[in-house]
């Protein structure tokens, strides 16, 4: 292990959150910059396990996905009672460029993310994978403009009609009403949601429902949207993955994957990848 710490040269600091440290380094074996996120172990049974339940998640997914909008998992070693994932090394987020004025987003430019992230989230899907976190800063972008969607601590396999999940995935201003709901059943429309707040934000400059609670989420949808009808919103979700089966209609899920493509195939116009200015690099 101390030869893999000597072969990423730390660069510099990059940012913190609550388990895990990001910085860039230099691959000294290809002379490449690379992203290292350093996650610390949980509690000492963790550790003696060697690595923490989300962060063997993460390396789970990642290690079987391939994809040129999926960020790619280069390399993972352990030091310690911390473990630390080798990513691709990207020079922003689209957090960061909605919000920086200096930057002119044309429709094209707006097309080709929305693209990329569709891209990428159409073959999570087809592999069976709910990312549950898709928000503009897990939206990474190098310096070319390419797009690639980072983050999957809370990404899961899916599948089973009758599979019970948390609620308590994505961050809530790009949060499905189903799960403000508490709905523990749903699939790739919790993704899709978060796609469509995300290209409301890229038109806008700013976010399209920043809620300060669940209640004031779900009034902000409303206030655009309206309220939901029984007609529109089932009493039961159970009873309405029942009867799509019974009836044979296609899936929630089958509906869904449907929409995707037809949005790429609709994305004919003109579709520019926006480099990125000095100031960002």
């Amino acid at each position: 292990m101390g030869d893999k710490l000597k072969r990423y040269e730390k660069v510099e600091y990059l940012g913190e959150g609550q388990f895990a440290t990001v910085y860039k380094a230099r691959d000294a074996v290809n002379d490449t910059i690379v992203a290292v996120k350093k996650i610390k172990l949980g509690s000492r049974a963790e550790a003696q396990d060697g690595i923490n339940r989300t962060a063997l998640r993460e390396i789970k997914l990642l290690q079987e996905l391939k994809h040129p909008n999926i960020i790619n998992l280069m390399d993972v070693f352990g030091h310690k009672s911390n473990v630390s994932l080798v990513f691709d090394f990207m020079d922003t987020d689209l957090e960061v460029i909605i919000k920086d004025n200096n930057i002119v987003l044309t429709p094209a430019n707006i097309k080709a993310y929305m693209l990329m992230t569709l891209q990428g989230l159409e073959y999570l899907h087809i592999n069976w994978i709910l990312h549950r976190d898709l928000k503009p800063n897990n939206l990474l972008v190098n310096c070319n403009g390419v797009l690639k969607i980072g983050d999957f601590g809370l990404a899961k396999f899916y599948g089973s009609p009758n599979r019970i999940y948390t609620h308590q995935v994505v961050t809530r201003w790009y949060r499905a009403p189903e799960l403000l709901f508490g709905a523990r059943m749903y699939g790739t429309g919790i993704d899709m949601w978060a796609i469509g707040c995300i290209l409301a934000e890229l038109l806008l400059r700013v976010p399209f429902f920043p809620g300060d609670s669940d209640l004031d989420q779900l009034t902000r949808i409303f206030q655009v949207l309206g309220t939901p009808t029984d007609e529109m919103w089932p009493v039961s979700i159970v009873a309405l993955y029942c009867n799509d089966h019974v009836n044979g209609r296609q899936s929630i899920n089958a509906v869904v994957m449907y929409f995707v493509h037809e949005v790429h195939e609709n994305f004919s116009g003109e579709v520019v990848m926006a480099i990125l200015p000095v100031t960002l690099l």
